[in-house]
């Protein structure tokens, strides 16, 4: 009689069980590799940039610096005569034109110092014409042989010495109107007058010459300014290709602004060019002259300064905020045919009208990348989205 297995359940369950976790494992694979499948890396567009080909349009050159204004006439007013001052005839810091009265030094002492050369001289004339009537009549006595060769000698002396006394009053007399003259002192040319140095009833032009005050001409005034070496190489380089000569170069206008003002709001002309260099500095010494009528450059002032010396007809402009920059200098990113980034080094000019001007490494065709730089890279291909560069891409910082 056969007997019943009691484990063959419980067997009969765990393979059951391993069958399920063999079943789960296949699943799980299969669906891993149904994933593997759907998950293919796709690479993201290009990014989408601003391109735009650069300005063209006429660009004038110009040679900027520092100045400093500064008068064209400024002279110490002096005493020149000794006395006590009588009277300021002016109000401190006034503009005065020239002629114009400002101080009177005791007058009278040298007014009679002049009356009595003018009496010295009036008696001077008198002893002159007596001597001369006298020689005339000696003269003719002794044509008559009535008196001696020397009373007429003596005669004629005499005459000489009248003649001489007379020249000697005369100068006497220019020279007290000169003294005269100088008991007020007046304005050489028109002016402003600083603040007076000394007070009414002060003895002056005691040992020397006393200052009293200082004019200041203010209308034109020069403006001192320093040009380098290379640009004076640019500016002979330039005139010589245009055949001007050193003296044409005085005609070229010149440009002031203010540190305060936008642009360049005062016109004037060059007015001097040393003729040598100036070798510790490397510097050529220039002037302007500039009309001040209204007095709002004074003596002192530093200035911006420019001065146009050639115009280019057809310059390549793009904005400052499209250039790089790295160890090898200034750089613009280009587009090109296939949309690829290429980095382009390039030499820069000047600002004009908010744009800078590309000298070289530039071609007008060229589509340069103007927003988004930190976004691209040399060598990746971008999305152009073509623009046109205006003055708000221009004065963008």
């Amino acid at each position: 009689m056969t007997r019943a297995n009691p484990a063959s359940p419980a067997r009969g369950r765990k393979a059951w069980s391993h069958v399920g976790r063999v079943l789960a494992t296949a699943t799980a694979v299969i669906a891993l590799t149904g994933c593997e499948d759907k998950n293919t890396f796709v690479a993201p567009p290009p990014p989408k940039v601003d391109v735009a080909t650069p300005v063209q349009r006429p660009v004038t050159r110009y040679i900027e610096a520092t100045g400093n204004t500064a008068p064209i006439k400024s002279v110490d007013l002096v005493a020149r005569v000794q006395g006590f001052l009588q009277s300021i005839d002016y109000q401190d810091g006034t503009f005065v034109k020239q002629g114009t009265q400002l101080f009177t030094i005791e007058p009278e002492t040298y007014k009679l110092k002049l009356e009595q050369a003018q009496a010295a001289e009036t008696g001077a004339q008198a002893s002159l014409r007596q001597a001369e009537a006298d020689y005339k009549r000696q003269a003719e006595l002794v044509q008559r042989q009535a008196v001696s060769q020397a009373t007429l000698d003596t005669s004629t002396s005499n005459r000489d010495n009248a003649q001489a006394n007379l020249q000697q009053a005369q100068a006497n007399t220019k020279l007290a109107e000169v003294n005269y003259g100088y008991t007020k002192v007046t304005a050489p040319f028109d002016g402003v007058v600083s603040a007076h140095m000394v007070s009414i009833g002060e003895l002056v032009g005691v040992s020397s010459p006393t200052q009293l005050a200082t004019i200041v001409a203010m209308d034109p005034i020069f403006v001192n300014f320093t040009v380098n070496e290379q640009d004076v190489l640019r500016i002979r380089a330039e005139a010589a290709r245009r055949g001007l000569t050193p003296t044409d170069l005085k005609q070229f206008p010149i440009q002031i602004g203010l540190q305060t003002e936008t642009g360049y709001p005062h016109q004037g002309d060059l007015d001097y060019v040393s003729p040598t260099l100036n070798q510790s500095t490397g510097t050529l010494a220039v002037r302007g002259l500039v009309p001040n009528d209204k007095r709002v450059l004074l003596p002192g002032y530093f200035v911006r300064v420019r001065v146009p010396f050639d115009q280019e007809k057809s310059a390549l402009l793009v904005p400052d905020t499209a250039l790089g920059s790295d160890q090898g200098g200034r750089y613009l990113l280009v587009v090109n045919g296939d949309n690829i980034v290429e980095q382009r080094k390039v030499q820069i000019g000047p600002v004009d009208n908010g744009l800078r001007v590309i000298e070289s490494g530039l071609k007008p065709e060229d589509r340069v990348v103007i927003a988004g730089l930190l976004r691209v890279i040399p060598g990746q291909k971008i999305d152009p989205q073509a623009t046109k560069i205006d003055q708000s891409q221009a004065s963008a910082k």
